[in-house]
């Protein structure tokens, strides 16, 4: 059985453009956000959270197309910043209206976040859906979100996403 399975690694990606940014001024909110490499090879998702117009989120998402997922017990993010709590989610498929969550927190120290796969549960805006938590066989979208329903500022700095046992 496989060990690990690489999904993305921004030391040898190289490339924050094949991230989109989504935040809150789809609804008008009015909070914002960027994403780019640092001179250590990393990706630094920055901020800033505001709920003006019922904002409150920032978001960064990548298409990818993952396969034979349930091979695997774990999705891990080397990540570290400002502490506050993330959401890393999944979608099954691009076109989904909904993502499978999961939260974390981070530290201003490097650490690797070890997610259950099977723990991730269906979302819509927001709100918990009446559907079984992740158990698909591929993975099409993941995407970092931050949405404590505070005002804040925040830094995330990511290192590498990969799937294990």
């Amino acid at each position: 059985m496989a060990q690990e399975q690489l999904i993305y690694d921004f030391k040898s990606s190289e490339n924050s453009k094949d991230w989109t940014i989504v935040n809150d001024g789809v609804m008008g909110g009015l909070s914002s956000s960027s994403m780019n490499l640092n001179a250590e090879g990393h990706a630094v998702f920055t901020g800033n959270i505001s709920l003006k117009n019922n904002g409150g989120f920032s978001s960064v998402r990548h298409f990818t197309n993952i396969s034979e997922v349930g091979r695997y017990k774990y999705i891990n993010l080397k990540v570290r910043g400002n502490p506050s709590t993330y959401q890393f989610r999944l979608k099954k498929k691009r076109g989904d209206y909904y993502s499978y969550v999961n939260t974390f927190e981070v530290t201003p120290t490097w650490k690797t976040m070890k997610l259950e796969i099977s723990e991730f549960y269906p979302t819509y805006r927001g709100r918990s859906l009446d559907l079984p938590n992740f158990e698909a066989t591929s993975i099409e979208e993941v995407t970092f979100l931050i949405g404590n329903k505070v005002i804040e500022e925040f830094k995330l700095e990511i290192d590498k996403i990969f799937l294990s046992n």
